[in-house]
């Protein structure tokens, strides 16, 4: 990643973060590819209505791993926010039949993971979320 800032009116810089989080009652429910691939989609499109761009992505069975470049005035919180809740917007929009799991529309736990991430730890961040199966690979937690 080239060190581009983002120019504003009053300001100049761009915040990196690496963002973690869990369906609700850590179910796997992102086992099946389709199921995974639907969530990815949802999450993008989520991202992509705010402005947020997804530089990496990593959907396991039980959890999500994002790497985002987000503009000055969204804090990490917000950022969950948009993503986590309209990704489960869409989700169920596409798949109805998960509302058999998640009868209150609830997709995501409440729980997350927010770090900032700088040019210097960017590739290292990158490679984590990139390699999230074979770090996981035969475990069936965290």
């Amino acid at each position: 990643m080239e060190n581009k800032y983002n120019h504003y009116e009053h300001s100049v810089g761009l915040i990196m973060m690496h963002l973690e989080w869990k369906p609700k009652y850590a179910y796997r429910m992102f086992a099946k590819e389709e199921q995974k691939n639907l969530c990815i989609a949802c999450i993008r499109r989520a991202a992509s209505l705010h402005q947020i761009k997804i530089i990496v992505i990593s959907v396991m069975p039980e959890h999500v791993h994002v790497e985002v470049m987000v503009s000055m005035n969204l804090s990490a919180s917000k950022v969950l926010q948009i993503l986590k809740g309209l990704s489960a917007k869409l989700f169920f929009m596409k798949n109805p039949k998960a509302r058999l799991r998640y009868p209150k529309g609830h997709l995501w736990s409440r729980g997350k993971f927010a770090s900032s991430v700088g040019f210097v730890q960017e590739e290292v961040v990158r490679n984590y979320i990139l390699n999230q199966e074979e770090h996981h690979r035969g475990n069936s937690t965290l």
